[in-house]
This record gives C-alpha cells, structure tokens and sequence, in this order.
C-alpha cells in the first residue's frame, strides 16, 4: 500500500493521457498515433513521477514557487528520467514516421472499426507504460537527499541501458536503410539478412531487453533505501520481465516469425537463414 500511495499520481497520469488519446481517435478509427500515445504516455508519466513530490509540498503550503530546479533532484533520478525520456522519444517517433508512411498498422486493420476494443487497447498500453516504467517511478517517489551516491552497480547498469540503446537504434536503422534500398530497386532481398540482423534475427527486440534490465538496474540501490518495504526491487523487476513476456512469447517475436514463415515458405535464403542465425540472443544455439 505504500507503495502504490506512492507512485499513484504517475500511474492515474498514464490512464489520463491514454483515455485522452482514446477519445480523439477511436471515433476517427484512426490507429497512426497509437505508438505516439505510447511514448507522450511514459513522458508524462515520468515527469509527474519526478515533479509531483515538490509541486504537493509546495501546495501544502500555499505558494507555488515553479518547478522544481534540476540540481534539486538526485543523479539517480535524472539519469533514470532522461533514459526514459530518451528511449520513448526515440523509438515514439520512429514507430509514428513509420505508421504514418505505410497509411496506417496493420495490428488494427479490424480492431479500429470496433470502438470498444480499439478502446480496450488503448487503456492496455496505459497498463504496460505503467508495468515497464516501474522502476523510474518508484525511484522518482524517494527524497532526493534519501537517494545513495552513485556506485559501481549504477555505472554498470547505464552502461547496459545505454549500450542496448544503441544496438536497438542501429538495428531500426539499418532495416529502415535497407528497406529505402529495396524500395529504389538497389536490391532484391526478400528479408534483411545483414548487420546486426545477421547475428539475431530480431536484434531490436534484443536491445529493447537491455534496455529495461539497465534501467531496472539503475534504479536498485534507491529501491532498497527504508522509504519502500522489502521486495520492492523484485517488484520492480516486473518491467525487464514483462518487456521479456511481450517480446520474445506474445506481442513481438511469435507473429512476425510465423508471419515469415507464411511469406517465404518456398524460399531456401529464409530457411538457411533459420538455421544459421538464432531467433533471439546473438551467438546462441536457439535457431527456432
């Protein structure tokens, strides 16, 4: 309970702003902007994780005085809030530009003409913004003056959020290359087979994984101070596993891997690409 009391505003934030997306969509069956909700999502949400503490102080007293400056917080807190900040920008506007050029996201072709369940989905990315972000919010919750100085743990797991980060944003960048080649008639491949897509075949996926185990890290030490209750780093590990669950069992892998093998069935590059580069982790022996 006290955690939740804790975080409750940044999580009612998540719900807002996806209920509000909901209303100016779902009537126009418009699904373009369903990912831009998703990323506004975690930028609000984050930044009423980060501000509400000094804006409830400074109402209780009956002066508000701005928001709070940013040497105000603790280094923890900024570097786990820009991470998220960077993260949502950064991969928001490449899943928007590329909805908006395709005409649309085939996930909604059917569920956009029925508005309750186009309205369901959209309360969903509320949940999975509020579950993934857990442990930025949780850690934004803690007095800055209660946060433990950086340590080797932080540097370490930065350095994995960031280096995931970049694997991710490299492996967006080279499909979006080679799929503008391909469109210019520079080649003929059916499916990219090159770069960082020749050592998993969904290196984006891997560094999303990353990227959410770096962030939980991050936010450990904090977690482990008197201010939440025994438990509540494992709570917050709910966000690399959960990001885990979508990815490699229901959301990502799973359907585009059988949406491949519809496609290319009858071509030989695709089956010996299975066989030599793993569905998931690089250099693993999982090929199926």
């Amino acid at each position: 309970m006290v955690v939740f009391s804790r975080i409750f505003p940044a999580l009612a934030t998540s719900y807002a702003v996806q209920a509000l997306f909901a209303l100016v969509f779902v009537p126009q069956h418009n699904e373009k902007y369903y990912d831009l909700g998703g990323a506004v999502g975690f930028i609000s949400t984050t930044f009423v994780s980060l501000y509400y503490p000094s804006l409830k102080e400074s109402l209780a007293s009956g002066k508000f005085h701005g928001l709070a400056p940013l040497s105000s917080f603790a280094p923890r807190q900024l570097l786990l809030s820009a991470a998220l900040g960077v993260w949502a920008t950064r991969l928001g506007s490449f899943l928007v530009q590329r909805a908006l050029k395709a005409g649309g996201d085939s996930r909604f072709d059917e569920i956009k003409h029925q508005p309750a369940n186009f309205t369901f989905y959209w309360f969903m990315q509320a949940t999975w913004v509020c579950v993934v972000g857990l442990p930025v919010y949780l850690a934004n919750a803690i007095p800055a003056n209660a946060h433990p100085r950086l340590g080797m743990r932080d540097y370490v797991s930065f350095s994995l959020f960031a280096g995931s980060f970049l694997f991710e944003a490299l492996a967006d960048r080279q499909k979006t290359a080679w799929r503008r080649r391909k469109d210019a008639k520079e080649h003929d491949e059916q499916f990219i087979s090159s770069g960082l897509w020749s050592l998993s075949r969904h290196p984006n996926y891997v560094g999303e994984i990353g990227i959410w185990a770096g962030i939980w890290g991050l936010s450990t030490s904090a977690l482990q101070t008197p201010y939440f209750p025994r438990g509540t780093v494992a709570i917050a590990a709910i966000s690399p596993l959960f990001t885990y669950f979508l990815v490699r069992k229901l959301s990502g892998v799973p359907p585009l891997e059988k949406a491949g093998d519809r496609k290319f069935a009858n071509d030989p590059k695709w089956h010996e690409y299975k066989r030599n580069v793993p569905i998931f982790w690089p250099w693993s022996s999982a090929r199926e």
